[in-house]
């Protein structure tokens, strides 16, 4: 049989696959919303992308341990679990634990039926449990090796009808594609390889599923692909050092035209080393939150959690990346997973697409480094606003204009993003101008409402 032929029988598996499976595995397909800002279901619902970098789940799970990792995932709020097809760690010749490999002889254009079925089975669990899988159709050094293990099999040629069998397979499942995979785009043949896969997931599902880029450390999607159709959103990947300041990283793509959601895919894990260098220490859940309000608050469209222990999904007996030194079943009981659901149930409890940067609202200079407070606010063209939030790593001195809520009254609470819980609520005339008071020890969310708007308080579900 030749290879055109075995690819399109395989082509016809995948779309039998997709029309055979059960309904309640089928989910609503997601668009940008008309602001350009954020992303929403088909029926104008927003959608919070809380992404978690599971990358080698498809790889290393068997699907009981699969079934534990997403169904905590979902309890906890997340709605997208990004996972990687051909995996970066010997993704081509370390079989799945149940001894399948991806590829016969390495080659995209014969993909193995029965290692995509339990690809099949995790994108159908997730699936029934609400959640989105981020699908990385490689990781980049199968087309720019450039650091890693490879091997590089793609080209713009075998790279087209690849993505394109994916898409078939996939077409009516929540999907959203991530493409690149931690890897520059250095020369035409690359940026070829891209464009060719783009073009085969459109061919396949037709057009049916969002489509981002999944950089290399401290670099944008928007650097490479920005005003191409195909690229729906922006990703960027801040890295995995303390205090990375990726507030900045997300107002260099807002500010871009055409505008286009963008988020941060890729911060600072929890339990992840420092700068890649156990001496410097671990980072802990007070930089899980930083990253996520930093990065929420400039406008990002949602946010990526990672944990450096799940990502790889590190056990004993297993050789640890990067000075990995927590088993991933103890690592899902890290408080930051558990957090990052607390900003996601914040953000939902106000206006959703009315979000917008203010940092203009901060009346003195600018705070810098682990003092940096982010504000958002829903103000209007007119300027005026019906919310003010501001996030402090630690409480500063501040004041904030609340003269762009027009209510004579507010609503002012301060929520714990450790707890997920508001504190102190009170309603007060307003001041035009507010100076807090220290709220206590730890990182903080000031929450200023117009009284007259009878918003919940703060991290509760947004009402209908």
């Amino acid at each position: 049989m030749n290879r055109k032929l075995m690819f399109t029988l395989v082509l016809f598996a995948a779309c039998a696959f997709a029309a055979d499976q059960p309904k309640d595995t089928i989910m609503k397909t997601l668009k940008v919303h008309s602001s350009g800002r954020y992303l929403c279901y088909e029926d104008g619902a927003p959608f919070f992308y809380l992404g978690d970098t599971c990358w080698e789940i498809f790889h290393r799970l068997n699907r009981e341990e699969a079934d534990l990792l997403l169904t905590d995932r979902a309890a906890k709020g997340f709605t997208v679990i990004q996972s990687v097809v051909l995996a970066e760690y010997d993704g081509l010749t370390e079989p799945n634990p149940y001894g399948q490999l991806p590829l016969e002889n390495n080659d995209p254009l014969k993909p193995n039926e029965a290692y995509f079925q339990h690809v099949d089975y995790i994108v159908n669990k997730a699936a029934s449990l609400g959640m989105f899988i981020g699908m990385l159709p490689t990781w980049g050094d199968k087309w720019n090796k450039k650091w890693g293990r490879g091997i590089e099999i793609f080209t713009p040629e075998n790279a087209e009808p690849y993505a394109e069998f994916l898409a078939k397979r996939y077409k009516d499942k929540p999907i959203i594609w991530i493409l690149g995979g931690d890897r520059p785009v250095e020369n035409d043949k690359h940026r070829a390889i891209i464009r060719a896969m783009a073009a085969g997931l459109r061919k396949g599902d037709g057009g049916k599923h969002l489509i981002t880029f999944h950089p290399c450390g401290q670099q944008h999607s928007s650097q490479y692909f920005h005003e191409e159709e195909w690229l729906n959103f922006n990703m960027c990947q801040t890295g995995h050092t303390f205090n990375r300041d990726n507030y900045r990283d997300i107002a260099r793509d807002y500010k871009l035209q055409p505008i286009k959601p963008c988020l941060d895919a890729e911060p600072g894990y929890e339990d992840h080393p420092s700068g890649f260098k156990a001496q410097n220490g671990y980072m802990d859940d007070s930089q899980t939150r930083r990253f996520a309000y930093w990065a929420l608050f400039a406008g990002a469209c949602g946010h990526t959690y990672g944990c450096h222990d799940i990502w790889q999904f590190y056990q004993p007996g297993r050789k640890p990346i990067t000075a990995a030194r927590t088993p991933w079943k103890e690592a899902m009981k890290l408080p930051g997973s558990a957090q990052v659901g607390y900003a996601r149930a914040l953000i939902e409890s106000r206006p959703f697409f009315a979000r917008v940067p203010d940092q203009g609202l901060l009346l003195q200079p600018p705070l810098a480094g682990i003092d940096y407070a982010a504000v958002t606010s829903d103000k209007n063209a007119e300027d005026k606003a019906t919310y003010i939030m501001a996030y402090l790593p630690k409480f500063s001195e501040i004041t904030l204009n609340t003269a762009v809520i027009a209510g004579g009254n507010l609503h002012v609470s301060w929520f714990n993003p450790r707890t997920g819980k508001a504190e102190n609520p009170q309603q007060i005339a307003n001041p035009r101008q507010y100076h807090p008071t220290n709220p206590g020890e730890g990182d903080w969310v000031l929450v200023i409402d117009d009284a007259a708007k009878d918003y919940p308080l703060p991290g509760l579900p947004a009402q209908p």
